[in-house]
């Protein structure tokens, strides 16, 4: 017996009881802790913990199946997807948007980024425990922060009635844009482009694959990366959020476009402080390398920051700063 072929289904198993307990357990610390007798305590139904149960389970199943992680990888992965969906469907579905596409985006021509680069690997589209943290960790914590204000469910964004959750959602919106728009940059950029990319500190012309290195087909990728999160975040937001609250609040659609803004933000912060902070050189082979060593000569950054390093502090800043762009220039209703 494979048991492999079984995991789906035991999985499955585990998760409705698993989902019920937990149920269980809100329920009776609303009952016994809550404190204030004017307000109804606020219970998460069991369809809700099902789901954001289930689903995580099923996301990370597929991404093993796929190679798109390693274990490490898929337990942190269900960890922070489990938070993201238990605290808003919408923050869930721009994970499962940045996921799924930047990782098809590593795997893009994957014969031609082995010209270029030196560490590169057949399974390096399989992203670890490191990775996963530095890419969805920002947007965790944010809603950690949203189910503890907030509360669990899906709210429209609007900056004049819900202020602190159309400002967390827009932060975590703009995080995974941030990630996948640099992702779809880097992956599909380096492979689409015709020239060599140039420096964004400099406007040199530097091998493909330099750390800072961008081009026009990079900042396409780019925009059109985090216009894909944006998308999936305003259609999960216009079929769970009740259609009487739509009506009174402000149209939805521009959490598309601040994705695309997010997307293109996140890759040039990313593209900055990669020719900034991170090493960059060339082999003997013709190889981008991100260390000093014998017959390495250096293009540009300094060792400060690796690549891990480099993404964690994008999403962070992108995620701080979309929420205040959008803030100014979201429509009223």
């Amino acid at each position: 017996m494979d048991i492999h072929a079984w995991l789906p289904v035991i999985f499955c198993s585990l998760s409705i009881p698993l989902s019920l307990f937990m149920w269980l357990g809100n329920l009776a610390f609303s009952k016994f802790w809550y404190t204030n007798e004017f307000e109804e305590p606020t219970v998460i139904p069991p369809t809700r913990w099902l789901f954001s149960t289930l689903a995580p389970l099923a996301l990370m199943m597929i991404a093993l199946r796929r190679k798109s992680v390693n274990k490490s990888g898929a337990a942190l992965g269900i960890i922070f997807a489990f938070l993201l969906s238990i605290a808003n469907h919408a923050f869930f579905a721009s994970l499962a948007a940045f996921f799924f596409s930047s990782s098809r985006a590593t795997k893009f021509r994957a014969h031609l980024k082995r010209k270029f680069e030196k560490d590169f690997k057949e399974g390096e589209g399989q992203r670890n425990w490191v990775q996963v943290l530095c890419n969805g960790g920002m947007a965790t914590q944010l809603a950690i922060l949203y189910l503890i204000d907030c509360g669990s469910c899906e709210r429209p964004i609007d900056f004049g009635k819900e202020y602190r959750s159309s400002w967390l959602g827009v932060a975590i919106m703009s995080a995974f844009a941030c990630c996948n728009g640099d992702t779809w940059a880097s992956e599909l950029g380096s492979v689409l482009s015709k020239s060599e990319p140039f420096l964004i500190t400099t406007r040199q012309r530097v091998p493909r694959g330099t750390n800072g290195g961008v081009s026009l087909q990079g900042l396409i990728a780019s925009l059109m990366g985090g216009l894909l999160v944006g998308f999936v975040y305003y259609l999960t937001v216009r079929y769970t959020v009740d259609s009487h609250v739509l009506l009174t609040s402000p149209p939805q659609w521009p959490v598309i476009v601040f994705g695309g803004i997010g997307g293109l933000f996140g890759s040039l912060v990313d593209s900055i402080l990669g020719a900034t902070m991170q090493y960059s050189g060339i082999d003997k082979e013709g190889k981008i390398v991100e260390c000093p060593g014998l017959g390495v000569r250096h293009i540009c950054g300094l060792r400060m920051l690796d690549n891990h390093s480099v993404n964690l502090i994008s999403s962070i800043v992108t995620g701080v700063t979309m929420p205040l762009i959008a803030l100014k220039f979201w429509p009223v209703s």
